[in-house]
């Protein structure tokens, strides 16, 4: 918690450094500072977990039902979704002979319809290999496919620059 004299009624919330900083303004009671100080936290960490998305494998895989369901009428069933931590070079992956998919843990942490583009993305691959005309009319079912490619084009591109620490390449 900070109290700044400059501040005169707003409060925000942030991270530094892996720590929670509440910022608030100084004439505040003891009783507003434990109000905002909760309230603002819990704000954080809701936040943080709505952009975390799915963090087990179970989340990942009752994501990709959902997304197989909303998007491709549910015919792609996988028998296995996991995130992996040995792929530095894709953003995720399908071996269609075991129904398995495999997402790079570099997604973790991006927005959630990322993560959903790659789940549909590597669904689609359960029902048509290679990236055919079919293949794609199926991934573009999701509506956020344009915007999701290009963001990880430009995650890609910052990450060959050396602008980030970590992504696999396009």
């Amino acid at each position: 918690m900070r109290r700044s004299a400059r501040r005169r009624k707003t409060v925000s919330a942030f991270w530094e450094g892996g720590t929670a900083v509440v910022a608030i303004p100084a004439r505040f009671t003891k009783a507003q500072e434990e109000h905002w100080v909760g309230r603002m936290v819990e704000r954080l960490q809701r936040d943080d977990a709505r952009r975390r998305g799915p963090r087990s494998d179970a989340d990942l895989a009752a994501r990709a039902a959902e997304l197989s369901r909303e998007y491709l009428d549910g015919t792609a069933e996988p028998s296995s979704v996991r995130w992996v931590t040995n792929q530095s070079t894709r953003w995720g992956s399908c071996t269609p002979g075991e129904r398995s998919i495999r997402l790079s843990h570099q997604l973790q942490g991006m927005p959630q319809w990322v993560v959903d583009y790659v789940l549909v993305h590597e669904l689609a691959h359960l029902l048509v290999n290679g990236h055919t005309p079919r293949f794609w009319a199926l991934v573009d079912r999701y509506p956020r496919t344009a915007e999701a490619k290009a963001f990880l084009a430009g995650v890609s591109f910052a990450a060959s620059r050396g602008l980030t620490p970590e992504g696999p390449p396009a």
